[in-house]
């Protein structure tokens, strides 16, 4: 439940103006989710959100964008090793298959940890995307991705 409440928490930002934790409240529970205060605080610190401008002057929740360079953090590692159940790839496309709703929060823990090569990704209900710049770089993107959901610390 967890993870599906964060996936829609990104949604929502990436959809409304979202200025505070109260109007977060409002949209999760327009979207079926039973939450409190302290959950939301949780979920806002656990995904690392931050208040940036927006285009039209207000402050409004964002994810956090690391530097490429940055290592990914737990959260992220987490996320991705919970929520991705197969690994997967056709020409120069990735398919990550997920648990139900979880796809967005998948295709975001990706694009954090990162891989060189890839071009961008689009996340469904329960599959990702990702398009790789070039066929030949697809194997080792794959294979380092399915190492770390076999060994926790391969992307340490």
């Amino acid at each position: 439940m967890r993870f599906s409440r964060q996936d829609k928490i990104l949604e929502l930002i990436s959809e409304y103006e979202i200025e505070t934790q109260e109007t977060l409240a409002e949209k999760l529970s327009e979207s079926g989710f039973k939450i409190t205060q302290a959950t939301i605080s949780r979920d806002i610190k656990e995904l690392q959100l931050i208040k940036t401008l927006s285009p039209s002057g207000k402050y409004i929740y964002s994810p956090a964008r690391p530097s490429l360079h940055t290592n990914a953090p737990d959260r992220y590692k987490k996320i991705f090793r919970n929520t991705v159940s197969s690994i997967d790839s056709a020409g120069n496309i990735i398919v990550l298959k997920t648990l139900s709703g979880c796809a967005s929060a998948a295709g975001e823990a990706f694009d954090y940890i990162g891989a060189e090569g890839v071009v961008g990704s689009l996340a469904g209900d329960n599959t990702v995307f990702i398009v790789v710049d070039l066929p030949e770089h697809v194997p080792a993107i794959v294979k380092k991705f399915q190492e770390f959901l076999k060994n926790p610390d391969y992307l340490t």
